[in-house]
């Protein structure tokens, strides 16, 4: 099975595409519905990324550096995971790639965006 994810950057929307080889037509996953519900990939503004632990530590610099040769070479090859919450986004990790981004001035960065509830969020809170 192989899975793809088309964006629409003018209004953020993604759609999660599966191929299967199986003959008898049935979709990925068994439950016919193909609602899925699992993470999908989208480029995000970064203004749009809430990071609410980005006081309490600091990024290596030359982690950072090493991560922005990279990116402007050969793009962001690891998306970071993001959590969606009443459609407000936070993120928890991937601290150099987003600070990698910031400092290239770069509008938006790939996210594995996943949601969850308050119940979520207050569990990364912690």
């Amino acid at each position: 099975m192989a899975n793809f994810v088309l964006h629409f950057p003018v209004n953020l929307r993604c759609f999660t595409v599966s191929a299967s080889s199986s003959s008898n037509g049935a979709p990925p996953g068994g439950s016919g519905s193909g609602g899925g519900g699992g993470p999908v990939i989208v480029e995000l503004p970064l203004d749009k990324i809430r990071r609410p632990l980005l006081r309490t530590r600091t990024n290596d610099p030359n982690k950072v550096q090493q991560l922005m040769d990279s990116i402007s070479e050969i793009g962001l090859q690891v998306p970071i995971d993001v959590l969606e919450v009443d459609g407000i986004y936070y993120g928890f990790s991937g601290c150099h790639r987003y600070e990698a981004h910031q400092r290239l001035g770069l509008p938006t960065i790939r996210c594995k965006i996943r949601r969850g509830t308050k119940e979520t969020l207050r569990h990364h809170m912690r």
